[in-house]
Order: C-alpha cells, then sequence, then structure tokens
C-alpha cells in the first residue's frame, strides 16, 4: 500500500513547528529519505511504502523532543564526507570545516607528513586531512572510548588508515615523536555556557563541550604540554569560540610560537588560530 507523501509531510511539518522546532521541513525531508532511501521530489510523485510510515513518525517523536536530527539519522556531512555519529561523540559541524581549509592551505599532498589531532571525536578532522594528504601520517587521540567507535567506524567507511589514540591529553604526553601538525578542536564552551545550551546541544557529549570555567582551559594546557611535539617550523592549529582569539594567541606567543593568526568562518567569526613553532 503507498501513501501520499505530500500529506504525511505536510502533517509531520507542522508538528515539528508546534514543538520549536526550526527548520522541520528540512528535517522531515531528511528522515523521509533516510528511511526510504529515495529523494523527496520521487517520493512526492509516487508516494511512501505504508511499511515505512512509523518509521519515519517515530524519527519525528524523537526530533520533537529534542534530540540531534544528526543522531536521529546516524549520519552527517563533513567536508563532502559522511560521517556516522551517534550519542556520545560531538557533531561535525560547518565552522570545524575552516580548521580544515587553514590546515590544508599549509600543507603539499606530496609530503609525507605526521599529523596529530587532538580531541578527535567523530574523527572528522583527521579524516578529512587524510583523505586530501594521502601521503600523511595522521594520528588521531580522543579520551573517549565511545568516541573512538565512530572514528574507527569512520575511517573503516571511507577506507583511510588513521592511528587511534584512546588517551587524555591534558593527563599525559605518549612517546609519540614529534608532528608537522598538531591540530584540535577541543572543549571551549565556559561554565556559564554550559548551563545556557540548546535542547540539542544537551544531548551532546558535556566532555567534548566543557572548557571549564572561561572555556580556556584546553588551550591553556594544551599549549604547553604539546608545544615539544611540533616539530621546528611545525604548525600548531586550533578551532575556537568566536571570542577566544586573543585569549589563545597570548597562550600561544607564551609558549614560543610565530607568526600567530585568526582566521575566520563563513559568517565572519574569529574561528582559527594558528602559529609556526
Amino acid at each position: 500500500m503507498v501513501i501520499g507523501a505530500s500529506s504525511l509531510r505536510a502533517e509531520l511539518t507542522t508538528f515539528l513547528e508546534t514543538h520549536g522546532i526550526p527548520d522541520a521541513a528540512f528535517d522531515v525531508r531528511c528522515m523521509m529519505e533516510q528511511v526510504t532511501g529515495k529523494r523527496l521530489e520521487t517520493l512526492m510523485t509516487h508516494g511512501i511504502e505504508s511499511e515505512d510510515e512509523n518509521p519515519i513518525r517515530n524519527m519525528v517523536q524523537r526530533r520533537a523532543c529534542g534530540e540531534p536530527l544528526q543522531y536521529i539519522l546516524g549520519e552527517w556531512e563533513f567536508y563532502g564526507m559522511r560521517m556516522y555519529v551517534g550519542k556520545g561523540v560531538l557533531i561535525p559541524r560547518p565552522d570545524t570545516e575552516t580548521l580544515v581549509d587553514a590546515v590544508l592551505g599549509r600543507c603539499r599532498d606530496n609530503v609525507p607528513l605526521r599529523i596529530l589531532d587532538i580531541c578527535t571525536g567523530s574523527g572528522c578532522i583527521a579524516l578529512a586531512l587524510k583523505a586530501r594528504l594521502p601521503c600523511a601520517e595522521v594520528h588521531g587521540m580522543d579520551i573517549s572510548a565511545d568516541a573512538l567507535v565512530y572514528a574507527r567506524k569512520n575511517a573503516a567507511c571511507h577506507g583511510l588508515e588513521i592511528i587511534w589514540h584512546q588517551a587524555d591529553a591534558l593527563q599525559q604526553y605518549p612517546d609519540m615523536g614529534q608532528f608537522d601538525v598538531i591540530v584540535s578542536n577541543p572543549p571551549y564552551l565556559s561554565d556559564a555556557e554550559m548551563q545556557t545550551l540548546q535542547t540539542e546541544i544537551q544531548h551532546e557529549p558535556a566532555i567534548a563541550l566543557a572548557g571549564g570555567k572561561d572555556g580556556l582551559h584546553f588551550y591553556r594546557k594544551l599549549t604547553r604540554c604539546w608545544k615539544r611535539a611540533v616539530r621546528p617550523s611545525g604548525l600548531l592549529a586550533y578551532e575556537i569560540g568566536e571570542t577566544q582569539a586573543e585569549a589563545v594567541q597570548s597562550f600561544m606567543e607564551d609558549a614560543g610560537f610565530r607568526n600567530i593568526r585568526t582566521l575566520q568562518d563563513a559568517a565572519n567569526h574569529d574561528r582559527v588560530v594558528l602559529g609556526e613553532k
């Protein structure tokens, strides 16, 4: 039995809108396409199989309760690559693509670089870099075993070899040698910001978000502890919150980095600070 896609989409969109979900029509489209494996345009013409209705409605109910769309779908796109995501791992965001762009702009794809991604989460940064720098030896580190499950799954999905490490980068310095590039999108929300998170973000792991009282705890410690792991003339690059550039620059200056720059994201917010050793 086939049911009308147009009426179902309209009903579910209105339902999400009454629950305060922004971009409800987009979310419903994503969920309909996920369940059916067909584009919305095809569904609008040919309808939806009745057995797909309840799975779609179940997804929409989860979304109405504030669960992130990305968790419901189980995947999201980052830098043109599909990344598996779910409870226990930070959702990749477009802002972080600015960090990847910044690193790629300073690397050549035929040079055998050593790259370390600290707080790798889903592995999205490490994988985006490896995909475009195939000669590089790329490492990813995270304290969370749950996050590394997704990182390994994403690496397998794309057929990319990454060396993964489960470790607390603030407490230990594994004997890993030196790197040409160390990159990190660490937790950078302040205690005050953690108290006012949107419902969707509250579903993401606090360990990947909370950056201490002022949001700068990780930048202070990572810059000091890991500077010796950056080779001479090597690069240290961070994603930052939009008000943190001046402070992060000062940490890097105090650690002896030079040619420090701040780069903006697509919305013209400060998003990346990087410097050379």
